[in-house]
């Protein structure tokens, strides 16, 4: 694939977006082996951006530093930096001003979101996110795990037991659907669709067979 510097994305923040993942194309990288599905962004090659990152084996990416920090999670292989190995299930925040080389041997997907943190936070965060970090809800139940919680922000794993709902979240929210299928406004989001419900969103999320997803509430423009 041909390296093109990507434009705007889904870049209104005010606005609902749903994108089925797997149906979007790899687009390569300023390096070799390392492709993104780039579902948010605004600006160019360093930007605001919310992307999955596919690392073939053996692949690796130049030394850099996040000035706006970032945040990933391990959906699949082992990803690695100078700081150590990060299996399935991670999840990691580093924080405005950090900087590594990561790299991969075996190959890994990550989701990833760049340039989205306050200047204030300063601390490296990891976080088991796996399966086994929760226990699976029952029929009708809800399970929550957090990994991350400021006045700006939260980020969770949660995971709905078959036939459970809740009601909409006003802050707004982010999604990933991680396993299982996810009902929204009467539409249903399997695994891999990235959501974003704005800030007054009405509708309540429910998952008829059960589901796990990532999420994220708070940061979203408000009045929106």
């Amino acid at each position: 694939m041909t390296y093109k510097t990507p434009g705007p994305i889904n870049a209104d923040l005010s606005a609902p977006v749903s994108v089925q993942t797997d149906a979007l194309a790899w687009v390569s990288s300023p390096l070799p082996g390392v492709e993104r599905r780039m579902l948010e962004r605004d600006g160019g090659e360093v930007a605001r951006a919310t992307s999955l990152v596919r690392y073939a084996p053996g692949s690796r990416f130049d030394a850099h530093r996040h000035g706006g920090g970032e945040e990933f999670l391990v959906l699949e292989g082992v990803f690695s930096d100078e700081n150590g190995d990060y299996v399935t299930g991670t999840y990691v925040r580093n924080p405005p001003g950090s900087s590594h080389a990561p790299f991969t041997q075996g190959g890994c997907t990550i989701f990833v979101k760049l340039c989205q943190m306050p200047a204030h936070e300063t601390e490296v965060l990891r976080r088991d996110a796996s399966p086994s970090a929760m226990t699976p809800p029952a029929k009708g139940c809800f399970e929550r795990v957090e990994l991350f919680r400021a006045p700006h922000e939260t980020v969770a794993i949660e995971a709905m037991g078959p036939g459970a709902w809740r009601p909409a979240a006003s802050e707004g929210e982010e999604i990933l659907v991680l396993d299982g299928r996810l009902v929204y406004g009467g539409a249903t989001y399997p695994a891999g669709t990235w959501l974003r419900r704005p800030t007054g969103s009405q509708q309540a999320i429910s998952s008829p067979s059960g589901c796990r997803f990532w999420v994220k509430r708070g940061h979203l423009p408000k009045g929106a």
